[in-house]
């Protein structure tokens, strides 16, 4: 079987966030299976050279956007097993940063056409092409569309995944219609139209011929009017097509053993969070105690992460013996009230505002507990590197957090973690509190400890499940 996976962003070459992850993680897992993967992506300013110096020229030709004739080289590279194909342009994507920019629309009606006319001029195509969030939602769209026409590709089945459907890639219907060179009729309800503009999101649903999303909780939640973002109706008309498969993680990369961004690596929890707990203190100007428990926050400083509930119950929780470790970047407002905070419990609350892998691992590797109270959450990743580091997590009973972080019962000894369930900053104390009261019951705490370690956090589950998703479409 052969895949092409097409994202805006794979690991190792280029992440911003979770999606790289899983469209640099899964494609191996599935390639353990037997099925051969390929990840077409733009070739971005921001990719390494210690990559792009290997790849090789695949050729070059014209995509039409509209009246425009646009160049595109092809280029393709290995990175541990993984073929990559990587869409050459340097005017759009040549750039400082990945998203953001005015013409992101043109950039990506670019990007979803070239993946369209590479695959013309390749010897062997795809059986599946299995395209991600918003990006790549045109895809399946052109496909149906405009290259209807070319009957090669009429045997190719698609999937789409919504990683989030908060994101949609809505523009102005005129400039979709222009880029795209599509006429009155692609713009009705039964097309892109979306509120009088154009959502290269709801593309993606309305004609990939199968949906998933990166959790089971999640793929029922967005068929709410509170989680749907406008486009539930349509997700409940095609729910006999939509598959929640919860994501998983990379354990060979996310592994504290030979972790070399730790200070010390280490394959039992209750040694590692002694030889890791001090140096982080250290690092961040927290008071070196490794009797006192440590949170840690690694996320974007966004409103769907519960920075809300975090700030209205930060003095409840700073009035415990606790540390907080906190690691991101995101609105002005949230940043500023983490300083300010770090500022009123000077070593007790550390705040670094950036991008950091290595600080993100040694913060997983060093503290006790990881919040995540998000207002909703796709899959999460954060979660699970945390329990693959021995970190207890404390989440909200949303999405795939739900599915993947069990509340631990004193009764039966079962669960991973802890969760609450209401948006509200006194449950989120509650239940920190109630995660202290187990930590200092140290064999209660390292049972929890060790039913996170043994929880099914890697991608051999789900990628199964993925392939038989694949060979279900073939055969129909």
């Amino acid at each position: 079987m052969n895949v092409w996976f097409v994202a805006s962003e794979a690991a190792p070459l280029v992440k911003t966030g979770g999606l790289a992850d899983v469209a640099g993680a899964l494609p191996k897992a599935l390639g353990s299976l037997g099925i051969d993967v390929t990840v077409v992506l733009p070739k971005y300013g921001a990719i390494p050279a210690s990559y792009t110096v290997s790849s090789v020229p695949r050729g070059h030709f014209r995509v039409s956007l509209g009246w425009r004739s646009v160049y595109c080289g092809l280029e393709e590279l290995t990175v541990d097993g993984v073929r990559f194909l990587l869409i050459d342009n340097e005017t759009y994507f040549k750039r400082d940063q990945l998203y953001g920019y005015g013409d992101e629309a043109e950039r990506f009606v670019f990007f979803s056409m070239a993946v369209l006319e590479a695959m013309a001029r390749c010897d062997r195509l795809p059986d599946v092409l299995h395209c991600h969030d918003w990006q790549t939602g045109l895809v399946p769209f052109l496909l149906r569309t405009r290259y209807s026409y070319l009957p090669q590709f009429r045997s190719i089945r698609t999937v789409f995944t919504i990683h989030n459907l908060h994101y949609q890639g809505v523009f102005g219907r005129e400039l979709l219609q222009d880029l795209l060179g599509a006429g009155d009729d692609m713009f009705g309800q039964d097309g892109l139209e979306f509120y009088g503009a154009g959502s290269c999101m709801k593309a993606g649903i309305r004609y990939a011929d199968k949906l998933t999303t990166v959790s089971p909780s999640y793929a029922a939640e967005i068929q709410s009017p509170e989680y749907g973002e406008r486009l539930d109706g349509l997700l409940r008309q095609r729910a006999g097509d939509l598959t929640g498969i919860v994501n998983g993680i990379d354990t060979s990369s996310y592994d504290p053993s030979g972790d070399p961004h730790l200070a010390a690596p280490y394959s039992r929890s209750s040694v590692g969070k002694r030889l890791n707990k001090r140096p982080l203190q250290q690092e961040l100007g927290l008071l070196p105690d490794e009797e006192v428990p440590v949170i840690g926050i690694v996320s974007r400083l966004v409103a769907q992460k519960g920075l809300e509930l975090i700030g209205e119950a930060l003095p409840a929780l700073m009035a415990e013996d606790v540390q907080l470790a906190v690691l991101g970047s995101g609105d002005a407002r949230y940043e500023r009230m983490l300083l300010d905070g770090a500022a009123a419990y000077p070593g007790r609350l550390a705040v670094r505002l950036r991008f950091d892998e290595g600080l993100a691992r040694r913060i997983y590797a060093g503290a006790d507990l990881f919040l995540m109270p998000s207002l909703f959450e796709p899959c999460g990743l954060s979660q699970l590197i945390s329990l693959r580091y021995g970190t207890v997590p404390i989440v909200r009973e949303t999405g795939g957090l739900r599915d993947t972080v069990q509340s631990y019962n004193e009764y039966t000894g079962e669960g991973n973690g802890f969760s609450f369930g209401p948006a509200a900053a006194h449950d989120l104390a509650y239940t920190v509190r109630r995660a202290l009261s187990l930590y200092r019951d140290r064999e209660a705490w390292e049972r929890i400890v060790r039913n996170g370690e043994l929880s099914d956090i890697g991608w051999e589950t789900s990628a199964g499940l993925y392939e038989e998703l694949y060979r279900e479409l073939l055969k129909g």
